[in-house]
Parts: C-alpha cells; structure tokens; sequence
C-alpha cells in the first residue's frame, strides 16, 4: 500500500517529481506556462514538511496575496493544520511583519503607517508647496516614479544626488531627501521601503540578519523573473548561511521592468550560485498545441532568454483566429458577439471569457459594447474598493487612530466632515508642530496655544484631538470591530452621506458599511488581531487580489494583470504597432522584447481558443489614427491561423443571455461570425469621386461636418473636414466611411 506522501508525488511527472524532492541546496525551477508550477510547489512545502522540516523555518515568496493564499490551502489539504505556522505571502506583506517585530532598531515605532501611491503623492506635494516647487514645471507624480525607482536600486537622497544630471532630477533629489524626513516623522513607510527598510535592517544589524537566516533555514521565491535588485538582495542575505534557496520562474514571463523588476535576477542565477541545480517544467497542461505552439514561435524572436522546448499533449485545437476590424468600436462588437457563440459552442458561462489589452484606455469601448449588449463584466484594475474616496477617507481616521504620528492621513480628514477649518488654520497649526517639534494631532491638541487661530479653529482641533485620544482609551476594552464602528458612528460620515441623500452617497454609504463589515470579518477570522494588522492587510492588497473569479462575469483587464491567471476564451485586443508592442517613439531592442514577453503571457492564458483583434482606425491621444498591423502577428506560422476580415462589414448587437453555469446552448457554426451585412444605403465609403470642397458629410463617430480640403487620390485621398463638435479632421477616405449628405 503506497503512503500519503507517494501517493500525492505519483501525481506528478518526472520533471515536477524531480523539482519537489531536490531540497538541498540552490535550485531553479524553470517552469513554463501552464506547466504546473503551482503543484509543484505547493508539494514541495508540503515534502519539506513531511521529512522534518518545521514549518516556521519555510519562507514562501509568492507575487499576490491571492496566490499565497490558495497555495496555503493546498499545503492544508497535504499535511493538515501545520500549514497555518509557514511564512508564506508576498515580499511587501511578509517583511512587513518582520518590520513590525524589528523596526525599532531602525527608529520607528511598530505601529507605523504604510503609505500607497496617492498618500505617497500627497506627501510629495506638500513637500513641494512648501518649498515652491512649480507642479506645472515638476510633475509630482513623475517625481514619485522617480524616488521609487531610486529605491528600487537602492538609491539613498545623497547617493540619487550625486548621480543628478539635470535640473529635474536635482529638484527630485531635494524632494527625496524631504520626502524620507517626512515619512521618518510621521511614522510612516511607503511600499518601497517595506523592501529597503529590511536590507538596511540586515546590513546594519548583523545579529538580526543571523536570526533571520536561522530561522528560515529554506527558502523558496515564486515568479522571481520579477524581482528587483533590492528582493534579490534580500534574499541572498537570507539564503547566505544555509543556500537553500530555490527559485521558481519564467525568463519569458518577466513583464514588470516598469516597476523595477530585472530579468537579470533570473538570467544570472548560475552566476550567483555555480553549483546551482536546474529543473525545465516544459510540458504545458494548460493550453491546445496550437496556442501553445504559437506562442513558441513568438517568444523564440527574443535573445535575452534561456532555453526551453514547450510541448503538450493536449489536443491541436482550434485555429488562433485573427479579426480585422475597421475600427475600435467594430472590434468591440465583433468580440461581444464572439463571447455570445462561443458561450454556446463550449457550453461554459462568461467567467470562462477574458478579454485583454495592452493599456486601460481601451477598454472603454469595449465597456459600451458589453453594456449595450446586456453582458455582464468584471475590470480586474478598475476603481479598486479600498481606493474608493469614502474608504480611503474612514482609512485616514483608522490610520491616525493606530498611529497618532500620521500627519498625511490627519490632513485628509482634518476637514472630513466639515469642521470650518480653512488654510490659514492648517498652516498655523503645521507651523505650531514644527517650532515645537511635535506631530500635528498632539499640536490639535494644544491648539490653545496657537497664537492667531480663531475661538472656531481652536475648538474644532481639540475637539477632534479629543476624539481619536477617546478611542484610543477605548481601544484596550472593546474588540476592534466595536471600536471602529462606534468612532465612524460618533465622526458622523454615515449620517453626512444619509443626508446629502443622493443615489451616489447612498452608494457610497453602503461602501462604508461594507468596510465595517469586512473589518468584522476579518476579526472573527484572526483571533486576536489588531487594528494594525487590519490596516497593514488592506494597503498590501494587489488588483488581483481584490478580483473576485466566483461569478459568471466576462473578465477584462490588462496583459499585466493577466499574469498567473487562465481562461478558456481569450481575446487579446489592440494587435497594432504603437498599441502592442506599446511605444510614441522608436522602439528600442530591450523594450521590444519586454512587449514581446508581455504578448507571450497574454497567449499562454488561452486554454481552449485564442483571438487576436487589430482595428485599421482607432480614437487615441484625442483623436482618430490610422493603425498598421503589430509586427507579433507575422511571428506566428500561417498555418496556426485563420485570418477573418469585418472591416467595413456590420453585426447586428444582440443581447447576451445571463445562463447559469453550465447551462448553455450548442453554437449555430453557419452564424459564426457574420451573417450577411445589411445594404449601405447613402454611402459613398467606395466612391471617394462623390467628394467635393465645401460638400457635407457625416462621419458615424465625429457626426455631421463640411469638407474644407481634398487632396490625393484613389486610396490616397484625404478629405480635411469640419466638424461642429469634433473639430477640424484629417481623414483618410478609404477608411473613414463618410456618408454625403
């Protein structure tokens, strides 16, 4: 009778079995798309476990919460509760729990602030008020990007300073250095340092460093491809002791340059590690030999990678099929009728659909014509809940409730709601806290002694001083759940929204409830949590991790946030030079093959049928522009294609059926794509002659205008019409499909 642990490893093929049972020392698993990297390690967590490894001494490295989370569960189902002891969770949450034990030792206070992007540029701003820095002249935001690239090669203020080539970056420099007093003062970290903060850690702390090294004897790190130099960093230093450390990852799949990731992390691991044990997980379970071997034949254009052979055994499959569109909202509808037949030829419900696209600008269109066809649709990326105003705002008061230091989160409600306090007593009191050299809720507090604020001003601060220093009182007797209702309750947000009565503000109340209720939640299911430990889970969530896959919603989202995920249908829109590969300037060697990563992803999520979409025109930047084919469809041998061209050619909108799982039609293959268009009447989209100066005509986005110019011929013609709304177009005739009126 075989036991547990060989029966689960029998499950495995030999390459998978191979990466589960090589415990000792440095390991990279080379696992391709859909190769079962998730099984792999799961089992082998599960296999370190089973041969006497505790489980604390485990540090799993995953890139979303949500991948830690269903890998924790399949750990659970292996080798029962044990599993809850492991360090398993992204770099961002799991050093953040380190920090919350260690950061003392780096001058702050375990209770410190963990800052998003918009607190980040909040800070920024204010920085640059203060310092009369032109925001038209020096873009906040781009000097936000700019600091935490710096951080994310592990560049302090001086150093970033001494490398300034320009006056942008010297300004940058001087807002940096401002910018870490600031977070230092308040209390606070920003995603970036959650990373830089731990190396400093380690390398000004030696005994830390061993502790830490004892204590996570093996190491394991998902979709390392991704990792910035300062992950890296850290975990060279943590595996320095032991060296097992095992790496999972796909050179071909590192998409995040933007972010800081380095593919050279992957590419040099032999360098770092020469007695390094290489495993390919190249069998593909996931998608047809069709997809698949498209997606082969793309990837291989690259340079900058290490050697793979994708196979399968699953079926060939359908042909990849290629839709040529007239324009952007053609391309929307053709998709939107697709989901409709293919719904009923597979018999799967539209949580089977996904529909990707290079930027987020395109899936406006692709939004009407999923509405106007009754179809229901999820935006992994949209306005994600806890970015919301309302929930940001009852954040602020948590945030300053957990930290009283956290000046950037006192500001944004300091007002919230109205408290009749203006500029002149916000600045008075930012000046009060710097002469005196204390945080801005302790200077509310003594806002008494603030000379020139009015008898309004002054009540208004203490009183809201007194409120927080209320709760905070409270916060020892009551569990979290009752305290922070009865703060939102006594703060008034509820009542102001019940009162401004609005079919918006009642939505947002109801935003509001369901934040108290997910604080509830999220006490019941960790016993003896804090307020912090709330707080903390919620600024770590990532769009995937807020993406809820349980109903039967058409998925849409960009390439980026398609990694790790898989669909039965997929359609990847916007197949256009200048839309995918992405660029507004020549397009360099290194940028292209990220782009071409990027598309390798987007076809590797494809299961059962891929399409790939190209508009001739598309409304960007404003206005219309005439599209050429991307490059990446010529990558692919002809013979995996079938190329369908609707330009010029209408559909009907149907509207879609809400089925319930599993409970649709068979497909009608003679309706596959187009019935016959109906008659154009009153065009002379094929009669360009018909044309004349001074003429009108209508264009079905732009409307009604008059022609002010022609000039060229045949398909070279262009019309130079004005349009009332719309303003004066350049348009190419043969594309633009103008009716004479």
């Amino acid at each position: 009778m075989r036991t547990m642990q060989e029966s689960s490893l029998s499950d495995l093929n030999p390459r998978q079995q191979e990466a589960v049972k090589t415990v000792e020392g440095p390991v990279m698993v080379l696992a391709g798309p859909g190769s079962g990297k998730t099984r792999v390690l799961t089992h082998r967590i599960a296999h370190l476990m089973r041969i006497g490894v505790p489980p604390y001494s485990i540090l799993a490295l995953t890139f979303t919460n949500k991948a830690a989370g269903e890998m924790k569960e399949r750990i659970t189902r292996l080798v029962g509760d044990q599993a809850a002891r492991l360090w398993m969770g992204t770099f961002h949450s799991l050093l953040a729990r380190l920090l919350r034990v260690e950061c003392e030792k780096i001058g702050f206070q375990k209770n410190f602030s963990i800052y998003d992007a918009q607190d980040s540029l909040a800070l920024i701003k204010r920085i640059m008020k203060a310092a009369n820095i032109p925001a038209q002249q020096f873009n906040p935001a781009a000097i936000r990007s700019r600091i935490s690239g710096a951080k994310n090669q592990s560049l302090s203020p001086p150093e970033y300073a001494r490398l300034a080539t320009d006056p942008f970056e010297e300004k940058t420099a001087r807002i940096y250095a401002e910018y870490q007093t600031g977070l230092k003062r308040q209390n606070a970290m920003d995603f970036d340092d959650l990373l830089l903060l731990p190396l400093e850690l380690f390398e000004g702390h030696r005994a830390v460093l061993s502790k830490y090294q004892d204590r996570f004897r093996f190491i394991l790190v998902d979709e390392y491809q991704d990792t910035n130099r300062v992950q890296y960093a850290l975990v060279k230093l943590l595996g320095a002791k032991y060296r097992n450390v095992c790496v999972v990852g796909d050179d071909a799949q590192s998409i995040y340059a933007f972010r800081g990731a380095d593919i050279r992390n992957i590419l040099d691991f032999e360098r770092d590690y020469p007695d390094a044990k290489i495993i390919r997980l190249e069998q593909n379970y996931r998608s047809t030999k069709t997809i698949l071997a498209a997606a082969d034949q793309v990837i291989k254009n690259n340079i900058d990678q290490m050697r793979k052979d994708l196979w399968t055994s699953n079926a060939a499959g359908d042909l990849i099929t290629v839709l040529e569109c007239e324009d952007d909202r053609q391309e929307a509808a053709t998709i939107v009728s697709l989901i409709y037949e293919e719904s009923r030829k597979l018999k799967i419900d539209l949580s089977g659909f996904a529909i990707m696209y290079r930027t987020n600008a395109q899936s406006r269109t692709l939004e009407d014509a999923l509405r106007r066809s009754g179809v229901s649709y999820v935006i992994v990326g949209g306005i994600e809940f806890y970015q919301r105003k309302e929930i940001k705002d009852v954040l602020a008061y948590l945030r300053v409730l957990a930290n009283n230091a956290d000046g950037e989160s006192l500001l944004r409600v300091v007002n919230y709601p109205p408290r009749g306090l203006g500029e002149a007593a916000l600045n008075r009191l930012a000046e009060f806290s710097s002469d005196k050299g204390i945080n801005l809720l302790d200077s509310a507090a003594r806002a008494g002694e603030i000379a020139g604020l009015s008898a309004s001003a002054k009540r208004s601060f203490t009183e809201l001083a007194a409120l927080f220093k209320k709760y905070r009182g409270l916060s020892a007797e009551v569990s979290v759940s009752e305290l922070v209702r009865a703060m939102i309750d006594e703060v008034g947000i509820l009542t102001l929204l019940k009162e401004e009565g609005t079919p918006e503000s009642m939505a947002r109340r109801e935003n509001v409830h369901e934040l108290l209720s997910a604080i509830s939640e999220y006490a019941d299911q960790h016993s003896g949590s804090t307020l912090e430990d709330f707080l903390q889970e919620v600024s770590l969530l990532s769009d995937v991790d807020q993406w809820d896959d349980t109903h039967a919603e058409v998925t849409l989202l960009t390439l980026h946030a398609a990694k790790g995920l898989e669909f039965p249908v997929v359609f990847i829109s916007g197949l256009e030079e200048g839309l995918l590969p992405f660029y507004t300037s020549p397009i360099g060697p290194k940028d292209l093959e990220e782009e071409r990563r990027l598309y390798y992803v987007g076809v590797t999520r494809a299961m059962r049928k891929l399409y790939l979409s190209r508009a001739r025109i598309r409304y960007r930047f404003g206005d219309v522009t005439f599209q050429s084919a991307s490059r990446f469809l010529d990558e692919i041998e002809p013979s995996l294609v079938e190329t369908v061209n609707v330009a010029g050619r209408s559909r009907p909108q149907r509207r879609m059926p809400q089925p319930a799982r599993s409970q649709v039609g068979t497909a009608d293959s003679d309706s596959r794509y187009f019935s016959d268009p109906p008659a154009e009447t009153g065009s002379d989209f094929d009669q360009p002659q018909a044309l004349r100066i001074g003429g009108f005509v209508e264009h079905e986005i732009f409307g009604r205008g008059k022609i002010l110019d022609l000039s060229g011929n045949g398909e070279t013609l262009k019309a130079v019409v004005d349009f009332p709304e719309a303003g004066r177009k350049n348009l190419l005739v043969r594309y633009a499909r103008l009716k004479i009126l």
